[in-house]
């Protein structure tokens, strides 16, 4: 222990004069010559005059592993030698340093235990699964009031094109948020409501009506909007502009809405949630301006994209088959955020914990077992209650998990292209109706997740990862 008890005599031991006076002297954080003289007056017997300077400095000796340290203290508090020989009669610096030595007994106080930096938010991260869903409610609503079905492949591609822009723009005003955030709220200004064009004219060639036009650049105007306030951690203002969804919804099994509230509810939602973002963006443009560093290059975001189009693209082809198994895998993103952090907290713990690489290596086995079966495990009694391929289902979420496992670690190409390489396997055969037909999305999610979990124990099986 440390401080004032450092010196506490055992019950069983002797109670010598030095410890008698560490009980009773001051400890000052700083002594110089000057303060020692007026501390310890007169010329008293050598041996006196060092058991109260021990007394004096005993928090500071008490650590000490050898007598030198103590002579470095000392010579840091100005003693001289004609000081050491005149006041404490002993010949040296490096003598009285062992005399200290000796007298004070040895006080390793235990180190204070860092705090877990990688400790999650459980309720945002709770909270944006839940977002990721809420969306689903406005075609709950709106589905009656137009073919839903027979206007599925604009839905689809525009849902593609955002997925992927917002993944890029995402990422790219993470990069300039802690060090430029008027610099980030100029990304999102600019990049959210470009996303959203590119999306609606992605979409054009599929949309056939008008009517369906509007409403894919409404779905793309909030997967732009939705996207910058998840970005800005707004979660709980996306919660509140996504609440005419929730209300309208609730009353369905009850009592029929009519056309106008099936409708108005949507775009009432939609304007609150640009409402908010326009909001979030002006305080990100009225802060200071910062330095002008060095604009990260275009292309750092291109496997970000890439990743988004293919997440996109796997994820569309599961539901395909089993349009609820969409719906689990989105609120599941709460959780597997939840995991990403507890990954990077507990293998930071397995470091502290292992003395050699292969130790380490060992640990981070069990840690990536640890987490990837905490986030599949409870997917599959959800896949079992919504009749997907469990198989398929957990196959599919094991790859998404780890590759967003490695892009928290900065590691952004391998799973964008593991990720793209599945798509276009089970996008290609999906197409062209090649065996082995349905089942194509199991082997080829089979294959990414071997792939990336191999990866991970390769790139974060090691120790410099995590310092």
């Amino acid at each position: 222990m440390s401080g004032p008890m450092a010196l506490e005599p055992d019950a069983s031991g002797p109670d010598t004069l030095a410890l008698r006076l560490a009980r009773k002297a001051p400890r000052p954080h700083r002594t110089d010559d000057s303060t020692l003289a007026l501390r310890l007056p007169g010329h008293g017997p050598d041996d006196d005059q060092v058991d109260r300077l021990a007394a004096v400095l005993a928090d500071r000796v008490g650590p000490a592993v050898h007598p030198y340290e103590v002579a470095a203290l000392l010579e840091a508090e100005g003693l001289s030698t004609d000081v050491v020989r005149r006041r404490y009669g002993h010949p040296n610096l490096f003598s009285l340093a062992t005399a200290l030595y000796e007298r004070v007994p040895r006080s390793f106080p235990e180190p204070a235990r860092a705090a877990d930096p990688w400790r999650p938010d459980h309720v945002r991260c709770l909270l944006r699964g839940v977002l990721f869903a809420l969306p689903g409610l406005a075609y709950l609503l709106a589905a009656p009031l137009w073919h839903a079905e027979e206007h599925a492949p604009a839905l689809v591609v525009a849902l593609i094109v955002s997925w992927s822009w917002g993944q890029a723009v995402g990422h790219r005003a993470q990069l300039r948020k802690a060090a430029a955030p008027r610099e980030a709220g100029r990304t999102l200004l600019v990049g959210a409501p470009l996303g959203a064009v590119t999306a609606t004219a992605a979409a054009v060639p599929f949309s056939g009506t008008g009517q369906v036009l509007w409403v894919v650049a409404a779905q793309s105007a909030y997967l732009a909007a939705a996207g910058v306030l998840l970005v800005l951690a707004r979660e709980r203002w996306l919660l509140a502009a996504l609440t005419p969804l929730v209300a309208g919804a609730a009353v369905l099994p009850w009592w029929e809405p009519g056309p106008l509230l099936r409708a108005g509810l949507p775009l009432l939602a939609l304007l609150t949630t640009l409402t908010a973002t326009a909001r979030a963006v002006r305080v990100l443009l009225a802060a200071p301006a910062a330095a002008h560093g060095p604009r990260p290059a275009l292309t750092a975001s291109l496997p970000y994209a890439l990743f988004g189009l293919a997440a996109a693209v796997l994820v569309l082809l599961e539901g395909r088959r089993h349009p609820y198994a969409v719906i689990v895998l989105t609120v599941s993103m709460g959780p597997a955020e939840w995991l990403l952090y507890r990954y990077r907290g507990w293998s930071l713990a397995a470091l502290r914990r292992t003395a050699t690489p292969a130790a380490f290596l060992l640990r981070s086995v069990g840690v990536l077992g640890l987490c990837l079966s905490a986030y599949l495990l409870p997917l599959l009694p959800a896949a079992l209650l919504t009749g997907a391929d469990p198989t398929e289902l957990l196959l599919l979420a094991a790859t998404l998990w780890t590759a967003l496992l490695l892009q928290a670690f900065g590691v952004a190409w391998p799973p964008a292209v593991v990720c793209l390489l599945a798509a276009g396997c089970a996008g290609a055969v999906t197409l062209l109706r090649l065996p082995p037909g349905p089942a194509v999305l199991a082997p080829c999610c089979a294959a990414a997740a071997l792939c990336l979990s191999g990866y991970v124990l390769w790139r974060l099986g090691r120790p410099a990862p995590h310092l």
